[in-house]
């Protein structure tokens, strides 16, 4: 069953207070002024003051829920669909649940975690969940806090990222509303596991054992996942596209993984998505991870861009390495 009577119910974002624009981003990386709004074309983005992870994801929740029309005590379940965590135990979630002030509910919280397509993966997963009367409402927050794990000597990637969150609110659609998702998939080529990795925190290497400072640091080869992914995602979304009997040209707005953008200018281009379609938040935000693609979704919702029964296509890659992509009808 790939076709699910789920709409998308409400949105929210928050972004922290810190505001940390390109000419500070080459102080801080010790290059020359324009060097990162040059590589990266991020000229802003956010990074934590005083805020936590579950703070943020809190503060998008309860953004999403007020778009939604709805309280917390409408929800049956809480799912955190973030790459970073904020403490190895207990999950995300159950601090996010925490931080709105509703631990004691007994609303169900845990983590799905696919990295970068964790909140694709989150809404495809509770989407089953949703249309088999599991759950009836789902609340799914992406909250990310990359700017304390960045390598400040791999200057390419520390120039990318930012910090975020980003909530949506899943329910059932009626049967004669348009609402729906298509189709979606995910597929791993873990022969690029190493591409992007932190490698220390993990029973693997264990903060208490001898590790050398960077194995708790972000390492990114983003030219090898350029390559992997623009090899790989041609066949992906033709395939895609072929399960939804559609074409790209069909597709009113794409919204990606906002990670490198040159990288995806150049597989925009490959894959045939027009400027016009493509939902670039980028500049303002910078890379948040998994919060990423429904940040740009809320945006799109804000800004107009998708009206009810628009179609959509989420797509990205993220470690593992794993592309995927969901195509709906919003």
């Amino acid at each position: 069953m790939q076709i699910r009577k789920v709409k998308i119910l409400g949105s929210g974002k928050y972004m922290p207070k810190r505001v940390i624009t390109a000419r500070e981003m080459d102080e801080l990386l010790d290059v020359p002024a324009g060097w990162v709004e040059k590589k990266s074309d991020v000229l802003q983005r956010h990074f934590v003051e005083d805020e936590t992870a579950s703070q943020m994801g809190a503060f998008a929740a309860q953004e999403a829920l007020k778009q939604a029309g709805l309280a917390f005590s409408d929800i049956d379940c809480l799912v955190c669909t973030s790459g970073t965590m904020e403490q190895p135990i207990p999950s995300t979630a159950s601090l996010i649940q925490r931080a709105m002030g509703e631990d004691h509910s007994g609303v169900p919280s845990f983590d799905i975690n696919s990295t970068c397509l964790s909140f694709l993966t989150g809404f495809d997963v509770m989407s089953y969940m949703v249309t088999s009367g599991r759950y009836r409402r789902v609340l799914l927050v992406a909250t990310e806090i990359a700017s304390v794990g960045l390598n400040w000597a791999h200057k390419e990637s520390a120039a990318l990222f930012g910090d975020g969150a980003a909530a949506v609110v899943i329910g059932p659609a009626e049967e004669q509303e348009s609402s729906r998702i298509v189709c979606s998939a995910m597929q791993t080529y873990s022969q690029g596991a190493h591409l992007s990795q932190i490698r220390g925190g993990g029973t693997g290497a264990h903060a208490l054992t001898e590790q050398e400072e960077a194995a708790f640091l972000f390492e990114m080869d983003g030219q090898g996942i350029y390559k992997m992914a623009s090899r790989i995602l041609p066949g992906f979304v033709a395939s895609l596209l072929q399960q939804a009997s559609c074409a790209m040209k069909d597709i009113q707005l794409v919204v990606p993984h906002q990670g490198s953008a040159m990288a995806m200018r150049l597989i925009s281009r490959k894959l045939g998505i027009s400027q016009e379609q493509l939902m670039f938040i980028t500049p303002t935000h910078g890379n948040t991870i998994a919060a990423s693609i429904p940040m740009g979704l809320h945006e799109a919702i804000r800004e107009r861009r998708i009206d009810r029964g628009s179609r959509v296509l989420l797509l990205g890659t993220s470690a593992g390495l794993s592309v995927g992509g969901m195509i709906l009808d919003y």
